[in-house]
């Protein structure tokens, strides 16, 4: 079992601040502070992410923020409107500042926003990529799922052998890095409601399948996958 820190919060935020920020501790900075956020609307813990990421001193802990949204759409930076499919959809879209096109977030889908410091970490981007795909890649290993990233697609990816060896997403990843310092995260698809995914082009790409834990045969909560996945990111970014 790995050592981390874990604010549970069931009474509300933001601010998210009001738990300790910065820790002076060598090992307390390394090991990431967890929040368990429950189900929250996507807009203030944005925000929340931004606020964190500008007030970051070099004595402030890394955290990982584990959460569901309600229904939402998000469209990353470089993203492009005609990636929504379907007009009237019901489902609000938010326009962030993520890389990345366009996504879906609902409940049944675990979000982790990884805030770190990847100057101190000596990490670059595309390494940060490579480690929190590999973290759900060796989660999906465990409930005996075999997947993979792809070196042009950031995200993670199974094949479908009952859809003719279809390539679907099942995990996607953005990020955005300010000052040395990165906030947002991936997203995994555990049991929800996939069909909004229908009115988009997932992550910008047409035709790309979406599937989750429950279409393959693995039916885990969302709370038990969330501790799962807590120790793998623990363990790459250790």
């Amino acid at each position: 079992m790995l050592p981390f820190l874990l604010w549970n919060n069931r009474d509300g935020y933001p601010p998210f601040l009001t738990a300790p920020a910065a820790m002076n501790s060598p090992v307390s900075l390394r090991v990431p502070a967890l929040r368990n956020l429950g189900l929250r609307d996507y807009l203030p813990v944005w925000r929340s992410m931004q606020d964190f990421t500008a007030a970051r001193t070099t004595a402030t802990s890394d955290e990982i923020w584990l959460t569901q949204h309600p229904p939402v759409y998000t469209l990353g930076l470089a993203g492009k409107p005609e990636h929504l499919l379907q007009a009237n959809t019901g489902v609000p879209m938010v326009k962030t500042d993520r890389g990345g096109q366009i996504t879906f977030h609902g409940p049944g889908q675990l979000v982790a926003y990884t805030l770190l410091d990847i100057k101190r970490r000596g990490l670059g981007v595309r390494a940060l990529v490579r480690k929190l795909e590999s973290a759900v890649i060796d989660l999906l290993a465990g409930y005996h799922i075999a997947a993979y990233g792809r070196a042009d697609a950031p995200g993670v990816y199974v094949t479908l052998p009952e859809r003719g060896g279809t390539e679907a997403k099942i995990a996607a990843l953005g990020l955005r890095v300010k000052n040395g310092c990165c906030y947002h995260g991936l997203a995994l698809n555990i049991d929800m409601d996939l069909a909004p995914f229908l009115a988009i082009n997932p992550c910008g790409y047409a035709g790309l399948a979406v599937t989750q834990l429950r279409d393959l045969d693995v039916r885990a909560s969302v709370e038990s996958v969330s501790g799962n996945l807590t120790q793998h990111l623990l363990r790459v970014l250790a």
